[in-house]
C-alpha cells in the first residue's frame, strides 16, 4: 500500500454550550438521553464495553469503549460494516470538554475517513452537525 492509500482524514467539530461539563457528560454516557441526540444504543460507561449504535436509517454500528476521563473525554470505535468499500468504516470517535467562563467547549472528531470515503466524510460532517443541534436542544430542556 502506499502512504496515499493509509491516510486518513478526521471530521472535526466543535461548539460552545453553555451548559456545565457535568451536564454534557450525563447525555454523552447516559443511553437514554444519548438516543435522544444521537442513536438507539446499549452503551455503558466503561473501558472494554461493546455496544451499538442503530440509527433510524437502519444501520448499525459497531462500537467498543476505549478511553473515559469523566467530565473531560471519552473515545469509541465508530465501525460501519457495508459490502462497498466507500461505506466500510472503522473510526474512532472522541469527544473533548472543555469548562469555558460561560459553559463548555465540546469538540468531537471522528479520525479513520479513507481517501475513497469522501461520501462517507461528508456525511460525516453534516451528521455530526446535526447531532450537535439535537444535543443543544436536549441539554436546553434537561434538568
Amino acid at each position: 500500500m502506499s502512504e496515499a492509500e493509509t491516510e486518513t482524514r478526521s471530521v472535526t467539530i466543535e461548539r460552545e454550550f453553555a451548559f456545565p461539563p457535568e451536564r454534557i457528560w450525563r447525555a454523552l454516557t447516559q443511553p437514554h438521553l444519548i438516543e435522544e441526540w444521537l442513536m438507539k444504543n446499549d452503551f455503558k460507561p466503561t473501558v472494554g464495553h461493546r455496544f451499538n449504535l442503530r440509527g433510524e436509517w437502519g444501520g448499525v454500528l459497531d462500537c467498543e469503549v476505549l478511553a473515559i476521563e469523566p467530565q473531560r473525554s471519552l473515545a469509541y470505535t465508530w465501525n460501519f460494516t457495508h459490502e462497498d468499500a466507500a461505506f466500510d468504516l472503522k473510526s474512532v470517535v472522541t469527544f473533548t470538554l472543555t469548562p469555558t467562563g460561560a459553559g463548555t467547549h465540546l469538540r468531537v472528531e471522528q479520525a479513520g475517513f479513507r481517501p475513497n470515503q469522501k461520501q462517507a466524510y461528508g456525511g460525516a460532517h453534516a451528521g455530526w452537525n446535526q447531532f450537535f443541534a439535537k444535543l443543544e436542544e436536549l441539554l436546553a430542556r434537561a434538568d
